[in-house]
């Protein structure tokens, strides 16, 4: 058992059961799942890569590394990579149980910090946000980041820890981890500018104050935490209690079963028609929506559409008014023109007005078949009882499609 736990090694969450103890080859495993998963030209996917390290060298912690935010899309990369990986950043940083490490190079201004803005959306208290100066090693002669460690240039409420990394040089070169914070170390207490508080500064220190606040992130959290699983436990302990003397062949229990589920389908029926649905469908217009479009725009479209020939209209109520007055043309002519003639207006009102047939029960169709959709979208709460499922759908279809009839005999 000690022989294991005084041994470093590390496991992937998509390699069950295989231990990697030379971590070059962790490091040639993340490339490779990564080239596996976005592409070998500099894809993106937002689904993580699990490791879990084991070493007695090491905090319990879990850190997930998430990318820089690409401004202009490379290779296979999306025109909106941008928005993407901004998207896939806020998914992480908006959780309230999570500590913010904003990551900004030294060598860049802090007011141009990507992550720094990014944390002030989500925690502008600044409550879970630490800040990560890297870089230090790489400023120009005669320039240091001495007033942001001191956290007076931006101030945040955790402040800010300066660390020197290995360069890509140096890891060509294979210098191990250790090495690399001698060198740190040794940066930090020999810099005019940060030997003053060497001690606060680098990866070991780091480490101590992400321990640290974590813990405290921790207990500050856990009463709320606590409460909401106390709340939890009483609500399923009292479901419990319904459920202690249930009996599933029970008659009375099927029919209550069943009932609930009529009654909920009903209701989620109702919320997507009036839009007060719990699920919002953000592609496309769905439901009570799509049939006040129909009403509202796509009817008067089609009434546009319809073909009006005025002098054709004129002639025929011309004939008509003739037609009604019979042998009494000999009259002056002005005589008959004084008044329409009941007959004849309403022979082609009733003419025109045959003419909306078309476009009422086109809309009639429309509307007949929106509903249809919004209840097989209903229906998918019941695919458990696939039975229930198709006899709801089928009759609830079966009325739409009777209304449906007599609305098109009454056109």
């Amino acid at each position: 058992l000690l022989l294991v736990f005084l041994t470093e090694y590390a496991e992937f969450l998509h390699c069950k059961g295989k231990k990697f103890t030379d971590f070059d080859e962790v490091r040639q495993e993340i490339e490779v799942e990564t080239d596996r998963v976005t592409g070998m030209n500099k894809g993106i996917s937002s689904v993580p890569i699990n490791l879990r390290i084991y070493s007695p060298h090491v905090l319990s912690l879990t850190l997930i590394d998430l990318p820089g935010i690409t401004k202009v899309p490379v290779g296979d990369q999306p025109p909106d990579i941008e928005q993407q990986i901004r998207d896939m950043i806020m998914q992480f940083i908006s959780r309230e149980n999570c500590l913010i490490l904003a990551v900004t190079p030294a060598n860049t201004d802090l007011a141009n910090s990507d992550a720094l803005k990014l944390a002030k959306e989500v925690d502008p208290q600044g409550l879970r946000t630490i800040g990560v100066i890297t870089k230090l090693d790489l400023m120009d002669e005669g320039t240091d980041a001495r007033e942001v460690l001191e956290n007076k240039l931006l101030p945040l409420r955790r402040g800010y820890i300066g660390v020197v990394n290995r360069s890509q040089k140096d890891i060509d070169g294979k210098k191990d981890i250790k090495a690399a914070l001698l060198a740190e170390r040794k940066f930090f207490l020999s810099h005019p500018s940060y030997r003053h508080m060497a001690d606060r500064m680098g990866t070991p220190y780091l480490q101590k104050v992400l321990n640290q606040q974590l813990t405290n992130h921790i207990r500050d959290t856990l009463p709320a935490f606590r409460s909401k699983l106390q709340s939890q436990l009483l609500s399923i302990e009292h479901e419990v209690e319904v459920y202690k003397n249930f009996r599933p062949e029970d008659p009375t229990r099927k029919t209550k079963a069943l009932l609930q589920m009529v009654q909920q389908f009903s209701v989620d029926f109702e919320k997507r028609i009036e839009g007060s649905g719990d699920q919002v469908d953000t592609l496309e217009l769905s439901g009570g929506a799509k049939i006040n479009r129909i009403f509202h725009e796509r009817f008067p479209f089609e009434l546009v559409k319809m073909e009006f020939n005025e002098k054709e209209l004129r002639r025929e109520i011309s004939y008509a008014i003739k037609n009604i007055h019979g042998i009494r043309q000999v009259l002056p002519h002005f005589l008959p023109g004084l008044f329409t003639p009941d007959m004849a207006f309403e022979a082609i009102v009733k003419k025109q007005i045959v003419k909306l047939k078309g476009p009422c029960l086109k809309s009639v169709d429309l509307v007949m078949q929106e509903l249809i959709n919004t209840v097989k979208k209903c229906t998918k709460k019941l695919a458990t009882y696939p039975r229930l499922c198709e006899e709801t759908e089928r009759i609830v279809a079966g009325y739409i499609r009777e209304r449906e009839e007599k609305t098109k005999d009454q056109v």
